[in-house]
């Protein structure tokens, strides 16, 4: 496996893709160049990966097949430190001298990725969307926010599957309209039934399930939409500063949870046509999907971690959108006093309305 650094023409200082103006950029002399400028190099270093090169540990003792299982040591090449990550890992920093360096080697497998989507929002815009997250929870503890710190916040690459699937649907739906009129002294409500029968076909695009087992899929979920149109050709010079992760789950794994959200979205689709009805509730439905194509891709993601009171939780920043998401403690001591209170209030307000009645009867 080989490592790639990108070193700045101008002065040797490690370059770093800069999101706010979408290129390689050294912070030292503030010279910028073109992702384009990187793809020779890329091109250059395939032909020269030694394919030979063995896992190093980085401990006198000799790792068991259990303990190296899925870990890989590589050495930086600045600083000589020597680096562990997990095989899936694709890009990282020298956690010494803070170099960043690409592992050539993770990403050589099955399939290399096919677009990118580059950071449009930093590091700041992650602490700011967190701060923001924070504000105005009521019943989030007050020394969570007062006390708490981010334990780290990392930019990574996370690999997805772009899904493309035409769906063909035919559905029966039995249906009723309901309607109420006044004639004398009654009131009269009149059902009616009737049958819709709904067919014809949806061309779904750019349907992103994550490929790393790593995060939560839900967390992963609530992250979209993000906007393919901004894709680009895959080139390693987008990685530098930035973590990036090889995909661990497999497109033919993700058909299932792709497939279901199809469906799901065919189904909504086609019921939106039978809203003129009071009720429909479908008879029948058949649903066929056809021409599934899929696109390995890696999106950008800020990945924020922080631990209070023993408990780890992890937040997540689209790193196009800025859309920002996870779960936040609750305080307990606040959430009993607002179910006293809205008890109380309920009690009380039946009091008073079982009293009112008893005064005027």
């Amino acid at each position: 496996m080989a490592l790639l650094e990108y070193k700045c023409p101008a002065c040797a200082g490690k370059l770093e893709f800069d999101s706010s103006i979408g290129k390689v950029k050294c912070p030292y002399c503030d010279s910028e160049f073109d992702v384009s400028v990187f793809q020779q190099l890329d091109e250059a270093l395939d032909s020269q990966v030694d394919e030979n090169l063995q896992w190093q540990t980085s401990s006198t003792d000799t790792w068991t097949d259990s303990d190296n299982a899925g870990m890989a040591v590589y050495s930086c090449q600045s600083c000589g430190a020597q680096i562990v990550t997990d095989e899936t890992t694709a890009a990282s920093k020298c956690p010494y001298c803070d170099n960043p360096i690409v592992m050539m080697g993770n990403l050589k497998g099955d399939l290399k990725p096919e677009l990118i989507i580059p950071f449009k929002l930093d590091k700041k815009a992650a602490k700011a969307e967190y701060t923001k997250h924070l504000t105005g929870k009521k019943l989030l503890p007050k020394v969570f926010s007062d006390q708490n710190h981010i334990d780290e916040i990392k930019g990574v690459y996370v690999p997805y599957w772009i899904f493309d699937s035409k769906a063909e649907a035919s559905m029966k739906y039995n249906c009723t309209t309901v309607t109420t009129r006044t004639e004398g002294d009654y009131r009269v409500t009149e059902t009616q039934h009737y049958v819709a029968v709904r067919s014809g076909s949806l061309e779904f695009a750019n349907i992103p399930v994550d490929g790393s087992k790593k995060l939560d899929d839900s967390l992963t979920e609530s992250l979209e939409p993000f906007d393919l149109s901004q894709a680009v050709p895959f080139q390693t010079a987008y990685l530098a500063g930035y973590m990036a992760d090889k995909y661990d789950v497999t497109a033919e794994d993700d058909v299932e949870r792709v497939n279901a959200r199809v469906k799901n979205s065919t189904a909504r689709t086609f019921e939106e046509t039978v809203a003129e009805y009071t009720t429909a509730e479908p008879e029948l439905s058949n649903i066929n999907l056809k021409n599934g194509t899929a696109r390995y891709a890696l999106l950008p993601v800020w990945i924020l971690n922080t631990t209070w009171n023993g408990n780890k939780y992890i937040f997540a920043m689209n790193g196009q959108t800025g859309k920002f998401v996870g779960d936040l403690p609750c305080d307990e001591s606040i959430k009993k006093k607002t179910t006293w209170t809205t008890a109380a209030i309920v009690a009380l307000a039946t009091f008073a309305v079982g009293f009112l009645i008893h005064l005027f009867t």
